[in-house]
């Protein structure tokens, strides 16, 4: 079973026109309401590929009802932690055959309440220890005190070898101090994680300035390898190519994506992490063997305008 946990969840609409300007009043030709995070987006493509999974999010008001709704109307399994906080809004607007790029407007973050934390925290805690845990997109508040309970519980999973990431920020930048199984973050993300250890290195640690952005791609992921205790790591970087490592492997490597025609890439980093997720833990195969076949599955997302919605053929 793998749990993702997403911390910032989103009540989505995609507005749909066959052009538009700003500046001006618009009618949509077609909207559509889903919810949105990477945790939802990453349990949909897990139960996809017929991987047991179960997304667990926080939710509140009017807009955490609606969510609520879509997941039950759906079936995707999932536990919802009540927050005093609305459920953050956002709109996508995508123009009729691709003519101009999709934009995504997103309403202000939701940090879950203290209630909400400690209600996850226990919840966490409770699941069977075999249980993948995968810590997925934002996380508003993650740092504050009233998170502790969540950070503690995440901390006790962690030591069960059961935790992976996609996430950024101060919630990544703590996550990559403990031994996780997996980090898979976009290259820009890589970057600022790297130059916030790159600009102020350790004396005698010279490695540390491996991780500088002058240095190349492999260089700066097998520095990334000996300064955390990560066990495998991924690195994306939309159509260029994904680079991956393992800390007691074989030396950085990379493949690059097929070329595709892109409708929208909404949701194929999701689909990356749980086609990895699955290959390594439901089908046992090799970090290399993972990322390949995932690179297909989210190149299939990014040529059509479904979110999380891959081929697995």
């Amino acid at each position: 079973m793998i749990i993702t946990l997403t911390g910032n969840l989103l009540a989505e609409r995609t507005l749909e026109f066959a052009s538009w300007q700003p500046g001006k009043t618009q009618r949509a030709a077609a909207e559509s309401f889903q919810v949105g995070g990477k945790g939802i987006n990453v349990s949909k493509m897990l139960a996809r590929l017929g991987a047991p999974t179960v997304a667990a999010c926080f939710a509140g008001g009017e807009t955490g009802d609606e969510c609520l709704r879509w997941l039950q109307a759906r079936r995707l399994p999932h536990h919802v932690f009540r927050t005093t906080v609305p459920t953050r809004t956002g709109t996508v607007v995508r123009v009729t055959h691709n003519t101009q790029p999709e934009t995504t407007f997103l309403g202000m973050d939701a940090a879950p309440d203290p209630g909400s934390l400690a209600e996850c925290a226990a919840w966490l805690d409770a699941q069977p220890a075999a249980c993948v845990l995968a810590i997925c997109g934002s996380f508003p508040g993650f740092l504050s005190p009233a998170a502790g309970p969540l950070r503690d519980a995440i901390s006790r999973r962690i030591a069960l070898g059961n935790v992976c990431v996609d996430t950024y920020g101060p919630p990544l930048a703590w996550l990559v101090a403990h031994p996780v199984e997996l980090v898979k973050i976009n290259r820009g993300e890589f970057d600022l994680l790297c130059a916030s250890f790159a600009a102020d290195p350790v004396p005698g640690e010279s490695f540390l300035r491996g991780l500088a952005p002058a240095n190349p791609m492999p260089e700066r992921l097998a520095a990334a390898c000996r300064q955390w205790p990560v066990r495998r790591w991924i690195v994306t970087d939309g159509p260029g190519p994904v680079w991956f490592a393992a800390r007691d492997g074989a030396p950085p490597a990379s493949c690059q994506p097929p070329s595709i025609r892109e409708v929208s890439a909404t949701g194929s980093g999701d689909v990356l992490f749980a086609v990895v997720m699955h290959n390594l833990i439901n089908r046992h195969f090799s970090l290399a063997e993972s990322v390949t076949d995932a690179i297909t599955c989210a190149s299939s997302n990014a040529s059509t305008s479904g979110i999380a919605e891959a081929n697995t053929n």
